[in-house]
């Protein structure tokens, strides 16, 4: 599977979350204590609307574009973000609550499948292209 496929597999992943999120996570913040400020419905699923448009419009970007270059390396630093997601908060509050945080199960569905075969995937590709490099071959 291809770094694109694997970065719009993560993408629908996150998307699933988010949505998870905007449905279950403004009301259990308001029981939630010290580990979630109460957030409004309206304003919790504005943000996630926010972020979830700009992560479609990056991954967008980072399709038509060439390895290496910005929205490649946001889209990285993005997966690498949400596996921390998976950390903290989730599994910390989910332990430490003893009662399920919103998103943490497609935190860590999405998040540590995903994201070990998009690291995976691109750890190979650079290996391959320094190969590349070192052979004198492409335009690297």
């Amino acid at each position: 599977m291809s770094l694109v496929q694997l970065g719009w597999l993560f993408t629908i992943g996150v998307l699933a979350h988010n949505a998870e999120e905007a449905l279950l996570l403004p009301s259990w913040s308001r029981q939630a204590g010290r580990w979630h400020r109460p957030v409004s419905d309206t304003q919790f699923r504005f943000a996630v609307s926010v972020l979830s448009a700009a992560l479609l419009i990056l991954m967008s970007a980072a399709s038509f574009s060439m390895p290496r270059s910005v929205p490649a390396y946001l889209i990285t630093g993005y997966v690498f973000a949400m596996l921390l997601n998976v950390l903290a908060p989730h599994l910390v509050a989910s332990i430490a609550m003893g009662k399920y945080m919103p998103g943490t199960a497609t935190a860590v569905l999405n998040s540590i499948c995903l994201s070990e075969g998009y690291f995976s995937t691109a750890h190979s590709l650079t290996a391959m292209s320094s190969h590349a490099r070192s052979l004198g071959v492409g335009r690297w």
